[in-house]
């Protein structure tokens, strides 16, 4: 993988895409994509459909973006499936890249992070909760590039 795959106007031209919300946690998830650890994740369909966005397509690539808004990566979708909660498996949680090693365990983690304040911010409903039911987007990807200057 090189950083110069893509030119300025190619990169300009692709969605940008954000995990999680600046900080420590999108400074872990960005580590995992471009360690390779990281080749799954996983929204909420009411996200998407409160954002207006279209869902992921299998072959649409995105930019990856860090904490300080920087593009570090260009990733290809190759995988999506919506399923509710409870039928996300272990597969998909092991390969979020965190270190998972039960859906019990992703599952608590990811309540945590959908239960936030800054999730219910987000989707501006105070009391939002998930259960069983709720839709998830559960996608599958692969690194393209690793867009990080080379030292």
């Amino acid at each position: 993988m090189t950083n110069d795959a893509f030119a300025p106007a190619d990169l300009a031209s692709m969605p940008k895409v954000e995990f999680a919300f600046p900080g420590a946690l999108r400074d872990q998830l960005v580590a995992a994509i471009l360690n390779g650890a990281k080749t799954s994740t996983t929204g909420l369909l009411v996200d998407y459909e409160h954002e207006g966005e279209p869902l992921p397509e299998v072959g649409s690539r995105s930019v990856v973006i860090d904490s300080d808004d920087r593009p570090v990566a260009v990733i290809e979708v190759t995988g999506v499936r919506v399923v509710p909660l409870a039928q996300v498996d272990l597969a998909h949680a092991v390969d979020e890249g965190e270190g998972y090693t039960s859906v019990a365990e992703w599952r608590a983690s990811h309540e945590g992070f959908w239960h936030s304040e800054e999730t219910r911010a987000a989707l501006e409903d105070p009391e939002f909760t998930v259960d069983d039911a709720t839709l998830t987007v559960l996608q599958r990807f692969r690194l393209i590039t690793d867009l990080r200057p080379v030292d």
